[in-house]
């Protein structure tokens, strides 16, 4: 999106930026209604590393109680801080294809684009980007057919958007998942 799309003195309509995966569509940032201290950041890090972690086992780990550990996870998960999700790996439960698809829209249409993005089955992960490209989107199917449904008769049908390049995953050479936290 660039600002040459803009009417000078027009304002911008705010992006929408979270799914809400109750209601499947987009809504604002979810902003922590306590910030994070050493607490929240060292329950994180321990279930990036074991998600499968008891509450017990993190309470004793960290030297806190239970009930701390619990009434945390539960305001963590709430305001959308963390997922506690089995990450697997799509190849090994079935996709045959797995991908990317870097996308340029028409900025004023991004709040619609986003909407129609979100019903897509295949596409599990959506981000807006600077750069190249627009919106960001990750996808799994099993079958070039379905790649070509997905990209063709779906993604590139959608109003506003003006170009699209798919990139094909040969293999995952990296996926870490327990970056920690930024405190």
């Amino acid at each position: 999106m660039s600002t040459q799309n803009r009417k000078k003195g027009a304002q911008a309509k705010p992006i929408r930026r979270l799914k809400d995966a109750s209601k499947n569509t987009v809504s604002g940032a979810v902003s922590p209604g306590k910030p994070l201290d050493t607490i929240d950041s060292e329950i994180i890090r321990l279930l990036q590393k074991d998600g499968r972690a008891t509450n017990i086992h993190i309470a004793k780990t960290i030297g806190i109680s239970e009930a701390t550990v619990r009434n945390r996870l539960h305001r963590l998960i709430d305001e959308r801080i963390i997922q506690i999700v089995a990450v697997c790996d799509p190849f090994r439960i079935g996709f045959g294809i797995v991908g990317n698809i870097k996308i340029n829209i028409d900025a004023k249409k991004v709040n619609t684009i986003l909407d129609e993005l979100t019903k897509l089955p295949d596409v599990w992960y959506i981000a807006l980007t600077t750069g190249g490209s627009d919106i960001d989107i990750d996808f799994n199917v099993q079958s070039l057919d379905d790649l070509r449904v997905l990209v063709y008769d779906k993604v590139n049908k959608i109003d506003g958007i003006i170009r699209t390049e798919t990139s094909v995953i040969m293999d995952f050479v990296k996926r870490k998942y327990d970056w920690g936290t930024a405190f």
